[in-house]
């Protein structure tokens, strides 16, 4: 018989009691247990997807539901997350880490493993259950089920919600501790009307600028990989790339080598203009599809092997709709005369066509330039030389990784970064007297 929403967090409530008085050891040896089986899986997991949900490449799942246990585990094995988690003696505080209650994760289509996977790690490393996920989800969390009962844990500790509505998405997250929301702006607002604490995480689309004197070849090789994964369904793949003027001979030629099929001709461009949007919405029906079922659908006939699209474009932001999110496996390219201009104008793409506060990407050997991008460019991550996708955190960064990648208040999201095991935590400061001299406010405030 399915369980109403009350009782799947009655039986979450249950189950985290029954694990309070686990040591950090016992609460590792969870989180490795259902990293493993996950891993274990990652070929039938990423078949199922593909099949059930019609998104993404077969290829790229497997290598998500390898990478991100892999990165994941080896992230947070060291991490302290029970009882006493720092002590620093100079500033006399304690911090004591305290289960938030039951985390409510809503798992979009894009990320049918890999999302309930992360959660649930993250989650569990504070011994925090987590409900939540159809088909691939449910098999997902099956698997991690069953590893927790091989541990002698309760198997309620990661539940799913069957049958799923959006009144029993509303109540969840009514009803729950804490809400991780990744999808869209839609999403994000329920989150944060639920009258519940929320992380929610703002939609993705972001601008890349290609900085002169950079490598021609290894930024088309980067920008093929970020526009290509799982044929671009990943809010954080690159969807318009800036380059220099001068170099759009040489780099497109780059671009061709890696295998980006270029479309520079305008009544070609205006051809997938019209095949991507109506209304001045994505058709759905292209969404996540393969590059030859683009293409196809706006009138051409390419080999089935293409992998990546690329479209000349003339303006940015509201002066094209194809600078919204495509998610797809197609990048639009626009030249650029000054640096200083490419910033201006990725601003005002992310401004005008979406996706601010969550990534840019920058290909560049010039300091000053990362120093004055990174100052201007309102994201939570740019990254550097790098495949925008990396903003998950791989361990190639510095970035914690993550299946959900906040926006900030640009996003109107509440967290500008990687949401990480410590969101999923309380923490409490233990707060010592200090031995110290009183600040002199004559002295401070003295002409």
């Amino acid at each position: 018989m399915t369980m109403t929403i009350q009782e799947r967090i009655d039986a979450a409530r249950k189950a985290q009691a029954q694990i309070l008085d686990y040591t950090q050891e016992q609460v590792d040896k969870l989180v490795f247990e259902i990293a493993k089986v996950i891993y274990l899986n990652a070929e039938p997991l990423a078949k199922m997807a593909v099949e059930e949900t019609r998104l993404g490449k077969y290829e790229d799942k497997i290598g998500k539901n390898t990478d991100t246990p892999t990165a994941f585990w080896a992230y947070l094995k060291d991490k302290k997350s029970v009882g006493v988690i720092r002590e620093i003696p100079e500033e006399g505080i304690i911090e004591v880490a305290h289960p938030i209650g039951v985390i409510g994760a809503v798992t979009p289509a894009t990320n049918p493993t890999v999302t309930p996977l992360g959660n649930a790690m993250h989650a569990l490393k504070g011994k925090t259950p987590a409900p939540r996920a159809e088909k691939t989800s449910t098999r997902t969390v099956e698997l991690m089920r069953e590893a927790l009962v091989k541990c002698g844990a309760p198997a309620d500790l990661i539940q799913i919600i069957e049958e799923i509505t959006i009144e029993k998405s509303a109540e969840l997250m009514e009803k729950c501790d804490l809400v991780i929301a990744t999808g869209g702006p839609g999403l994000t607002k329920a989150a944060y009307s639920s009258g519940t604490p929320a992380y929610g995480v703002g939609p993705g689309n972001p601008p890349v600028i290609l900085d002169r004197g950079y490598d021609l070849v290894d930024a088309a090789k980067k920008t093929f990989i970020a526009v290509g994964s799982d044929n671009g369904i990943l809010c954080d793949g690159d969807n318009l790339m800036l380059y220099p003027q001068e170099e759009e001979k040489d780099f497109f030629k780059a671009l061709r080598d890696e295998g980006v099929l270029i479309y520079e001709d305008k009544d070609d461009v205006e051809k997938f203009r019209a095949a991507l949007f109506s209304n001045g919405k994505i058709n759905s029906d292209l969404v996540g599809k393969d590059a030859d079922v683009i293409t196809r659908a706006a009138g051409f006939d390419i080999p089935a092997e293409t992998k990546v699209l690329g479209l000349k474009i003339e303006g940015v932001g509201k002066e094209d709709i194809m600078c919204k999110e495509i998610m797809g496996p197609v990048v639009v390219l626009k030249d650029y005369d000054t640096f200083e201009n490419a910033v201006e104008m990725t601003v005002r793409n992310m401004a005008e066509a979406g996706g601010i506060g969550h990534t840019a990407g920058l290909f560049t050997n010039d300091k000053e330039h990362i120093k004055y991008a990174g100052e201007r460019i309102p994201v939570a991550r740019l990254l550097v030389n790098q495949p925008t996708p990396d903003a998950w955190g791989p361990a190639t960064n510095g970035l914690s990784p993550a299946v959900s990648e906040g926006c900030g208040t640009w996003g109107n999201n509440i967290l500008a970064g990687n949401v990480d095991y410590i969101h999923m935590l309380n923490v409490s400061k233990i707060a010592m007297p200090l031995d110290v001299e009183l600040p002199d406010g004559e002295k401070l405030f003295k002409d």
